[in-house]
């Protein structure tokens, strides 16, 4: 006993495990991702709030839903490999990047079993043999019962036709033996009846009655019994018909008629004929219909089945080569030697694989100008009124490189370029990195704008931020043995400035003009290798956070007063400068 008690103890206990992993595990699937990546320390949960935050903020400006894990790369706080990773462990799944539909495949893993077999893969060749197969057995069954009891009904009316012709042959040649009561004559003429095929008897009775010839001798002279159980009976003129069980098992249908002699009523023949041939006829075309339905149910199958595949194979083909295009590889080509609409469909597919592909190419192409947001901005809404004529409250930040006449009389070629690229790709990377837009290139000169044409509140920080990031990585350069990049110039000012689409029908281009860039150039003039300038109105929005050193106030170009300017040496955290000014 206390051993069955501890094996059932074991059991309960075993069953409580797998019912609470199944439960966990059921738990699990139900985890949203950002939950998943929390708990598995691959982002913390201030920066889940940020993502979701910024998911949000991108619903509402791109008007369309972006997932949580690329807004996680995007924002930098973990890489796309590594959430791949995580999705795939924990939902079981195998996808190879976020672009993948891999939100679908976890609710399907998820749903409920009703959820799951509705939403099971049927292959097209088995719905079309199943259709096929379900259309051709209705029909044939159909055709069976129609044609069966047709055919049943055909026979039933020559039988009791045949009947009709051996019951009036009985009665046109009994009334004269009848009639002189010559039993002999009348048992010749029954005699001479069982000759014929399926007439099982033949009566014939008086008024009263009695059996005056029969096909079993043993009954003449007996009185005669009607069926006692009888059905379908029919009457046609003089005659009457029915049907009912013979004691040996057949199934007979019996005729009535009178034998009458100039009006008067002598007596009555009956004939019996066997109808089991008739069921047995129904039964043999049955099963010769039953053969030739299961005949033509095979070949439908077979039929559907190669139809099904000739059209699922091509399917196939264009979802995987869908999935390629969702991957980004638009130059994926779809092969379908086919003369039909499935071959159309093959190369629309084609020549929009092409158009993506050139699209694709055009946007990193002018990505390359305009930076990722402005461009995003341009696709999501290209007739927006940022693209037009309007003031904006901007910071422009020009880079300039000191003495580069000079030096490039005395390079070669090649490697004035070489270095004049690897300042610009400095250059711009720290631009774009603090969301500056990259205005244009003038020879060796920088023109990048902050606050248009995606606004930003803090965009004066941004553009001196942008400064001190490249700075730091042309010293760096510089140290590696391109000289030409401590030779570089900043200067930057805060202000109005007019900004949209100028040029002609031909060509335009996005920028800026107004006195705060004219500004700004005239006061890169002041900053020397390795300097940022900056003006009054950028030094007053920083208030301290700034440690600047004031220069003394300039004569420029297109201004009565001298200004203000100011060479900046380092930028201060807004916490800190706080805490100095309490201090």
């Amino acid at each position: 006993m206390q051993v069955k008690g501890i094996l059932k103890n074991l059991s309960d206990i075993s069953f409580k495990k797998l019912q609470k992993r199944i439960i966990q595990s059921a738990d699990d699937y139900k985890m949203q991702l950002g939950e998943v990546l929390e708990q598995k320390n691959v982002i913390t949960r201030e920066q889940l709030q940020i993502a979701l935050t910024e998911q949000k903020d991108k619903l509402h400006k791109l008007g369309k839903a972006v997932h949580l894990g690329k807004v996680i790369v995007d924002l930098g706080f973990a890489p796309e490999h590594k959430i791949v990773q995580i999705i795939n462990s924990h939902y079981h799944l195998s996808i190879s990047s976020l672009s993948d539909k891999f939100d679908m495949l976890i609710n399907k893993k998820r749903g409920t079993f009703l959820d799951r077999l509705t939403s099971s893969r049927v292959p097209i060749w088995l719905k079309l043999s199943a259709t096929i197969t379900l259309i051709v057995f209705i029909t044939i069954f159909l055709l069976n019962f129609i044609i069966l009891r047709r055919q049943k009904e055909q026979l039933y009316e020559q039988t009791v036709k045949i009947g009709m012709v051996s019951l009036n042959y009985f009665s046109n040649n009994a009334r004269i033996p009848l009639l002189e009561d010559n039993i002999l004559e009348l048992n010749t003429l029954i005699k001479n009846a069982t000759n014929v095929e399926g007439l099982l008897y033949a009566i014939i009775v008086d008024l009263d009655k009695n059996i005056k010839a029969h096909t079993d001798h043993k009954k003449i002279g007996t009185a005669f019994q009607q069926a006692a159980f009888i059905e379908n009976m029919v009457t046609k003129g003089a005659v009457t018909y029915f049907n009912y069980i013979h004691p040996n098992g057949n199934k007979v249908l019996t005729l009535t008629q009178p034998i009458t002699f100039k009006e008067k009523i002598l007596g009555e023949v009956h004939v019996g004929v066997s109808i089991d041939f008739i069921e047995q006829l129904i039964r043999q075309e049955r099963f010769s219909l039953f053969i030739m339905t299961f005949i033509i149910v095979i070949l439908g199958i077979l039929v559907a089945g190669t139809l099904g595949i000739s059209f699922s194979r091509p399917i196939a083909k264009l979802v995987l080569a869908t999935q390629e295009i969702s991957k980004g590889n638009y130059k994926v080509n779809l092969e379908l030697n086919r003369n039909d609409e499935l071959g159309n469909l093959a190369t629309a597919f084609n020549y929009m694989g092409e158009e993506l592909w050139t699209k694709s190419v055009m946007e990193k192409s002018f990505g390359k100008y305009v930076g990722s947001e402005v461009l995003e901005l341009i696709m999501e809404n290209p007739e927006n009124t940022w693209l037009k004529g309007k003031r904006d409250e901007v910071t422009v930040l020009i880079t300039d490189i000191r003495g580069f006449t000079a030096y490039a009389e005395g390079k070669e070629p090649e490697e004035v370029v070489e270095n004049l690229n690897e300042y610009f790709e400095i250059a711009t990377r720290a631009i774009l990195e603090y969301g500056g837009f990259i205005d244009k290139f003038i020879g060796d000169a920088v023109l990048a704008v902050f606050g248009v044409p995606v606004y930003y509140n803090d965009h004066v920080e941004r553009a001196v931020r942008a400064a001190f990031a490249m700075q730091r990585e042309f010293g760096k350069a510089s140290n590696n043995g391109n000289s030409l990049l401590a030779s570089i110039g900043v200067s930057i000012n805060a202000g109005v400035v007019v900004s949209g689409n100028i040029g002609s029908a031909v060509k335009m281009e996005y920028t800026v003009i107004g006195d705060t860039v004219n500004l700004a150039s005239r006061l890169n003039g002041f900053a020397g290798p390795g300097e940022i300038i900056v003006s009054k109105s950028v030094y007053e929005q920083l208030g301290n956070r700034l440690e600047a050193e004031a220069l003394p106030p300039q004569k420029v170009k297109g201004k009565s007063a001298p200004i203000e300017i100011y060479k900046v040496s380092s930028m201060r955290e807004e916490d800190d400068a706080k805490n100095e000014t309490q201090t």
